[in-house]
């Protein structure tokens, strides 16, 4: 049996440790975002990229990147005529057509997109996307997990 000269010191400790994560919880519930506004028409786009399986001439500019899932948002040019072979990331894409028009292969199914469209497409389901010949397409994406992207070879 345990006397009090032991369990007092051992209440206080679980109590304190109790509390310590309890601030810590509290803490993550009100962070503080930092405000943020950013215009399209003032994008700082990275320099032209792509090709194996990206679309050739894609740019982007990220705007943030969740601290506790690890999630980007970020803005995606594709040009007129490029390509993003199937695919499918781990985590849950969520995607709002700014301009242009996009046809998007989701699953089995086809959808041709034009500005305002907004596409939920859950980790694990393949999607491609093609640009047609009359316009750039800008995305705005917000990704609920760290990107990650892997290409299904098509037979």
């Amino acid at each position: 049996m345990l006397n009090n000269a032991v369990i007092k010191p051992l209440i206080l400790f679980t109590a304190v440790a109790v509390l310590a994560v309890m601030i810590s919880l509290l803490s993550r519930s009100f962070a503080q975002e930092v405000p943020l506004v950013v215009h399209l028409d003032e994008a700082k786009w990275t320099p032209p990229g792509g090709g194996n399986g990206f679309p050739v001439g894609v740019r982007t500019m990220t705007l943030g990147v969740d601290s506790e899932s690890g999630g980007v948002t970020y803005y995606a040019l594709f040009p007129a005529e490029s390509h993003f072979d199937l695919h499918w990331h781990t985590y849950n894409e969520y995607v709002a057509v700014l301009s242009g028009s996009v046809n998007l292969v989701l699953g089995p199914e086809s959808h041709s997109l034009s500005a305002g469209s907004y596409i939920v497409i859950p980790g694990g389901v393949n999607h491609a996307w093609d640009v047609p010949e009359d316009s750039d397409v800008v995305i705005l994406v917000r990704r609920s997990g760290p990107a990650d992207f892997h290409f299904v070879s098509e037979n």
